[in-house]
């Protein structure tokens, strides 16, 4: 790995943005093959964008987080982290635009992704406690991180279990005005799967590549590791969810587009307990402060407007977006005014 830091900033910039192309391009594939493994497998299109689109575009999450926590990082390592969940959800808002003319959260079913929301909001009130109070050292991380490790793999069991109570093609039963699904494509699994790799391993690739050079830009251009990592690592570790989202809306397979954001929220929550043993210091949680807990808080407030739109149902929308996206975008605008000033 060559020595970022000494590396032009505009070449640093060049790599963030080479390895954004990357992870683009398997990030677009990905959601098809996704489609193809949910199609021959029988799971169900929620269930397979929370396990393995969730899991998959957490990739890079995991890139940059490891490495800056083995690096001693920790405004990068917990801030890429909080920013990046954040920023998924704003995410939803682009798949919202791409559908057009009907509320995206208007075309959801099925409950299962209703409960990944309410989960990510409670574990991101997790984290805030956590900062706040302080953690405390257990098996060589913190209480705090070893807590939000536990409740996100009881929350993706439980969720799992909701899953399979629903036979197959429930959803559409219930919601006539799906639309109609794409044309299922001549892939087995073993193609599908072995393609899922491929694009798996240049997610993870592209990530760690990336995160070396946003923390040379970090000190290169004075902004800071806590506002890099929310804004700039945020946005192309968000790449893939941007990418598969999409690519889930044009097929129709809603669930699966609100199942790998909601679901990929949950996974960044079990990553704090791995950066917090890749960490050499004390408990992760406690190298962070304010900054963390007000990204965190804006994570909070644009998951559970999305709740709320998947609740009342609202098919209406302005200038292509429901009110719900409407009303995250402008809070995330906002809360990103607010982080500016507090990095």
């Amino acid at each position: 790995m060559p020595d970022f830091a000494a590396l032009p900033m505009l070449v640093n910039l060049a790599i963030i943005a080479a390895g954004g192309a990357a992870v683009w391009w398997a990030g677009t594939r990905l959601a098809g093959y996704a489609d193809d493994i949910a199609r021959i497998t029988g799971m169900g299109s929620a269930f397979v964008g929370m396990l393995l689109l969730g899991g998959i575009t957490s990739l890079p999450e995991i890139g940059v987080s490891l490495s800056a926590g083995f690096g001693g990082n920790a405004d990068i390592a917990v801030n890429n982290l909080f920013g990046s969940i954040a920023l998924q959800v704003l995410v939803l808002a682009i798949g919202d635009w791409v559908l057009g003319g009907r509320a995206l959260s208007f075309m959801i079913g099925h409950p299962i992704v209703l409960l990944q929301g309410v989960f990510g909001a409670l574990l991101f009130s997790v984290a805030i406690a956590a900062v706040s109070v302080g953690d405390v050292a257990v098996f060589g991380a913190g209480a705090w991180s070893l807590g939000l490790f536990v409740a996100s793999i009881l929350f993706m069991w439980f969720i799992s279990r909701e899953e399979s109570s629903h036979p197959p093609g429930w959803e559409a039963k219930r919601m006539p005005d799906l639309g109609p699904e794409a044309d299922p494509r001549d892939v087995g699994l073993r193609e599908a799967v072995r393609w899922t790799s491929i694009c798996a391993a240049v997610i993870l690739a592209a990530g760690v590549v990336v995160s070396q050079a946003a923390e040379a830009v970090a000190e290169q251009s004075g902004l800071g590791g806590a506002f890099i990592g929310v804004t700039l690592l945020g946005l192309v570790t968000s790449l893939p969810e941007i990418s598969t989202l999409t690519a889930a809306v044009r097929r129709r397979r809603y669930s699966m587009a609100f199942g790998d954001i909601f679901g990929t929220n949950i996974f960044d929550f079990a990553l704090i307990f791995a950066v917090d043993l890749a960490y050499d210091g004390p408990p992760v949680l406690n190298e962070v402060g304010v900054f963390s807990q007000v990204a965190a808080a804006l994570g909070v407030v644009v998951t559970l407007f999305y709740v709320a739109g998947l609740i009342e149902r609202r098919d209406e929308t302005v200038g292509r977006l429901g009110i719900d996206s409407w009303a995250v975008v402008t809070t995330y605008a906002a809360g990103l005014v607010l982080l500016f000033f507090l990095r």
